[in-house]
């Protein structure tokens, strides 16, 4: 029902004359703008910011206090909109219902960033059920980027910004946003909704199959039609990048802006004292996490190398009964190819108990393809771990790269090749070891949250440069 009134709303807009669309956004939006003008005064007034360059920037983050990699991203933008723009507020449009003393609490117990609350307005969004997979067991992706241009529309309604960034990834509220308000456009990409590999990674042998592609297509393509309406795209990795640029094109104003990685803790890690000889994968409880194949490869590795000491630590999260279910799914994989007693399962483990994990382990596995960025390789090379990881993705062309001509960790892509690669990085000479866990922790430093706040305050200049341009 929601689907289909979604859909027809949309065709009823959409076959009225191309002016009258335009007449009825223009005079929605100046009348958006003219309602929040006195309450940015007041703010202004009220923060002691000086009105004639005070502007405000809406964060479009309906999860904000989720506490993972994304939320981070989130506040250190914030942080860095505050250090080095401190005539502008900051609006987080979010449908995390709790106050903004709880908020920003969570914010400096989960990341250990300082805010100014008083530059920080939390503006909650009522709607946020429409984005929610739940809401659309069929036609998800369409459900969901149509339900983001309504919660868009909520966003703005409750307070119209000078500027808009979305920050998780709902391409689809830039039409909104330019149709009604006209303003400049800011995203930073995690991973697209919808790449050239999924595209490419369904067999079109049946009808149903057929008529999957067909909608794939389609939705490809105005996928890309609605990320066109963004002025200026950061994304996390070069392998987004490359897809964000095959789908909304090259002609558009995009930079890899990597993650802000808070290394300072393992940084204190020792990387020169002995290690054992011990694997780590530090992964969620997920399929897509590949956790089944990196135990065939362990398996493998030891039966070519049964003398080996080696030990595998899994240690990741469960959200749910589902991937507990799949623990114990992994557990009986491990008995059944004969490693259960080389192999140790750790679930929700507090983060000085990872710390300890990556104090001590040797080598650090990522076994996820086309993982999109990979902050967990990140904290395996700064606490000294060498890396093997997916010959794709993020790990692949920006983490576990050569280092002043020096090499970091191991690729790898077959069972085969996992198990070769573990040979390889266990019977590396003490000076050999040595020297790549240098290389690997100092390649660290091009992911800090110095390094995002410089790059991304690059990028927001640009934005704000168009709002003043503009007036």
């Amino acid at each position: 029902m929601l689907f289909t009134l979604c859909i027809v709303s949309a065709i009823a807009f959409l076959a009225m004359h191309r002016e009258i669309r335009r007449a009825i956004c223009q005079a929605l939006g100046r009348h958006l703008l003219q309602r929040v003008a006195k309450r940015k005064a007041d703010i202004y007034e009220k923060v002691g910011v000086v009105p004639k360059i005070a502007r405000t920037v809406g964060f479009f983050h309906p999860y904000c206090n989720a506490g993972g990699g994304g939320e981070r991203v989130l506040w250190t933008a914030v942080k860095s909109v505050q250090t080095d723009f401190p005539n502008v507020i900051s609006l987080i449009y979010t449908g995390d219902l709790v106050s903004s003393e709880e908020a920003l609490r969570r914010v400096k117990t989960t990341f250990e960033i300082d805010l100014d609350s008083s530059k920080v307005i939390f503006v909650p969004l009522k709607l946020r059920f429409l984005v929610s997979p739940a809401v659309w067991p069929r036609f998800t992706l369409l459900g969901q980027s149509l339900g983001s241009m309504v919660l868009g529309l909520e966003a703005i309604c409750r307070f119209a910004p000078d500027i808009f960034i979305d920050t998780m990834g709902y391409a689809f509220t830039f039409v909104v946003v330019k149709a009604f308000l006209n303003i400049p456009v800011g995203a930073y990409v995690h991973y697209p909704t919808i790449s050239s590999d999924m595209l490419k990674s369904l067999k079109e042998v049946s009808i149903v199959s057929k008529v999957k592609g067909a909608y794939w297509r389609w939705f490809a393509k105005i996928y890309s039609q609605a990320g066109r309406h963004a002025d200026f795209v950061m994304t996390n990795s070069s392998w987004t990048q490359n897809h964000i640029a095959s789908l909304w094109g090259k002609d558009i104003n995009l930079s890899v802006v990597f993650p802000p990685c808070n290394t300072s803790e393992l940084d204190k890690v020792d990387i020169l004292r002995p290690r054992e000889s011990s694997l780590l994968y530090l992964a969620q409880y997920r399929p897509e996490k590949n956790h089944k194949d990196l135990l065939h490869s362990f398996a493998f590795y030891i039966q070519q190398h049964p003398e080996s000491p080696a030990k595998l630590l899994l240690v990741g999260s469960a959200r749910n009964e589902t991937d507990l279910k799949l623990v114990e799914s992994l557990k009986g994989l491990a008995q059944k190819l004969k490693v259960i007693e080389r192999v140790e399962f750790i679930v929700d483990a507090p983060w000085p108990k990872v710390v300890e994990y990556l104090g001590t382990c040797s080598i650090g596995v990522n076994y996820m393809w086309n993982e999109h960025f990979g902050i967990g390789v990140v904290e395996y090379m700064a606490a000294g771990l060498i890396p093997v990881v997916n010959n794709s993705g993020g790990p692949k062309f920006d983490i576990v790269i050569p280092w002043i001509g020096k090499p970091t960790g191991f690729h790898a892509s077959t069972v085969a090749e996992y198990a070769e690669a573990f040979q390889k990085a266990l019977t590396l000479s003490t000076q050999e070891q040595q020297e790549m866990r240098v290389n690997a922790r100092s390649a660290c430093a091009r992911f800090g949250e110095h390094v995002f706040m410089r790059d991304f305050g690059d990028v927001f200049a640009k934005l704000l440069r168009e709002v003043y341009a503009k007036d």
